[in-house]
């Protein structure tokens, strides 16, 4: 005990929340921070990350928060490295990950207003739209509390990434130990959440038993509550089908009898015919088609019943006949209480075969690709077999344009926390450093990311950094040369009038090698799978540079729905 100083404050407080990785590029005004973890870290499991780019650092960390529900912790240094960290926390903000970004700052004296030094930046105004909490550090007693504040803000109510700007003179100041209160997190903040009132409760499980053709909507409130078990229990009992929304895939396995694809025509179609849908933890945006017909059921006779822990997206895109604010898991659990008191369990309704039968004629369209053997090689004969691959529990990411489409179509989801997608930003550049927090989250789950040539491109870098922790994973290429969805769209729009839509072939294998990876160009179909056991086999990380189809990938099936959906308002004249 006696003078501490201020860094090694900070990276105490983080040893007390259990952060096992902090990810981040080393800058001067770092330095206090990065040596306080050198001497605290090793002992207590805390470690810097180094990576090669801030935006990769913050998707890393996000990766971390997505499969371990825990916050992930990424850091740069003021101005520029600061600024870098944008693009990655904005991923995490879009989706509600929990994340602690810390940011190096001058010192206090030259420092809001700045005075013309090098590299200043008014980093909270900088973080203000892409954070839910934002504060400045400009004294070293500040610190405990500071801290305590932003974990407590990234983890309650609607979880999203918090940031701290941390003045170097404050960092390397030092005060009395004993007159800090360096707590645990169980000192300072909730471990559960909210919960519904008891009788909105009752009213909504009295809606569900008697409705004729129930259905559970799931979001990604209910992935960041834990609320996959209940998500089944609940629809088990009533029966009722699920379809998740596309950034919430594996709340339930997608093999379950009870689940319908999103986005495909039996999810579609159970959708429209409910006449009650309980949304769980969701907004209902445009990927879920606004919510509206014809797409849902009309809001007038279709009955919608809301779950949320935040009562802003609350009615956000339709109108609500009933509101439970309250964690997902903690609410859900209450209304399977109440449904069980109701009634006992339902059989499986007359529709569910149906949508079933429904869903199976939907995907049979893709089957033929899946199994052509031609080449170059289609996108989806690639999804296939790369899927077909990797175990049930596999965590899976997709990164890219139209590969995203086409993964979609094949690539299942089985286990919850285990796919990884930037879904609400569509953030490109997310694969590799998505693979690399997710392999540090789960050491002992194989990853695997199937990636657009041109998303990969973004954060190849990050090659050398997998090379250099040792993680084995592997990245699938999907090369065609292009930006797919664009080019897909200037040729619908435009008459095949393209502009900067082409780029030339690039050895990504090669790319791969040179960074001390496993790396090889898969030119024929048969060579799928041979080429994923020889880069498993390897123990590196790896990269698959696989050549697809540059022209089936212009024109995934459902390619003009997401047209229609993201540039509605936008027709042109002609």
């Amino acid at each position: 005990m006696g003078a501490i100083m201020g860094s090694d404050v900070l990276v105490k407080c983080l040893i007390q929340e259990n952060v096992r990785f902090v990810f981040g590029i080393p800058g001067g005004q770092l330095c206090p921070i990065l040596d306080a973890i050198r001497r605290f870290g090793s002992d207590a499991g805390l470690q810097f990350i180094m990576t090669r780019h801030e935006q990769a650092a913050a998707h890393m960390a996000d990766a971390y928060a997505r499969v371990t529900g825990e916050p992930g912790v990424c850091i740069g240094t003021v101005g520029p490295g600061a600024a870098d960290l944008v693009p990655g926390v904005y991923a995490a903000w879009a989706d509600s990950i929990p994340m602690v970004v810390l940011t190096a700052q001058n010192q206090t004296w030259k420092s809001y207003p700045e005075r013309g030094s090098m590299q200043s930046l008014d980093q909270i105004g900088l973080f203000q739209p892409i954070t839910k909490w934002s504060a400045r550090v400009a004294h070293w007693k500040r610190i405990p509390e500071l801290v305590h504040a932003a974990f407590r803000a990234a983890v309650s109510g609607r979880p999203r990434p918090v940031h701290l700007d941390l003045h170097v003179d404050v960092m390397v100041g030092t005060g009395d130990e004993e007159s800090l209160d360096i707590s645990p997190p169980s000192r300072y903040r909730a471990d559960r959440g909210p919960v519904a009132q008891p009788e909105l409760i009752e009213q909504a499980a009295r809606m569900l038993v008697e409705a004729e053709r129930p259905l559970i909507h799931p979001g990604g409130g209910a992935l960041r509550s834990g609320a996959w078990d209940e998500v089944r229990e609940l629809a088990e009992y009533l029966s009722a089908p699920v379809t998740t929304s596309q950034g919430a895939c594996g709340v339930i396995p997608e093999d379950h009898p009870l689940c319908l694809i999103p986005g495909g025509f039996g999810a579609l179609g159970a959708q429209a015919m409910a006449d009650v849908v309980l949304l769980v933890g969701g907004r209902l945006g445009d990927v879920d088609f606004w919510g509206q017909p014809p797409y849902w059921g009309e809001p007038d006779a279709q009955k919608l019943i809301q779950i949320d822990i935040e009562p802003q997206v609350v009615g956000l895109n339709r109108p609500v006949d009933l509101a439970l604010i309250g964690d997902a898991k903690a609410t859900l659990r209450l209304l399977i209480e109440a449904v069980k008191r109701l009634t006992k369990p339902i059989p499986e309704r007359p529709d569910m075969a149906d949508y079933r039968a429904t869903q199976e004629a939907w995907l049979a369209q893709f089957a033929a690709d899946a199994a052509s053997d031609r080449t170059p090689i289609h996108p989806l004969r690639l999804v296939r077999d790369v899927r077909a691959f990797f175990p049930r529990d596999a965590i899976t990411i997709v990164d890219g344009g139209n590969t995203n489409v086409w993964a979609h179509y094949l690539n299942r989801v089985y286990a919850p926390r285990s796919f990884l997608w930037a879904a609400d930003s569509g953030q490109l550049g997310t694969g590799l450093p998505y693979a690399i927090g997710a392999k540090l989250a789960a050491p002992d789950r194989p990853v695997y990311a199937i990636c657009g040539d041109g998303a990969f491109g973004l954060n190849m870098q990050e090659l050398e950094t997998a090379a250099r922790l040792k993680l084995p994973f592997v990245v699938i290429v999907a090369n065609d040369c292009q930006w797919g969805m664009i080019k897909g769209a200037q040729l619908a729009a435009y008459d095949a009038r393209y502009i900067g839509v082409d780029f030339d072939d690039v050895r990504y294998d090669l790319v791969a090698r040179a960074m001390g990876c496993y790396g090889e160009r898969v030119e024929e179909p048969s060579q799928i799978t041979p080429a994923l056991e020889r880069a498993v086999k390897s123990g590196k990380p790896a990269v698959l540079d696989v050549v697809v189809d540059k022209w089936a990938n212009l024109t995934p099936p459902d390619l003009e729905n997401l047209d229609a959906v993201w540039m509605e308002g936008c027709e042109l004249p002609w």
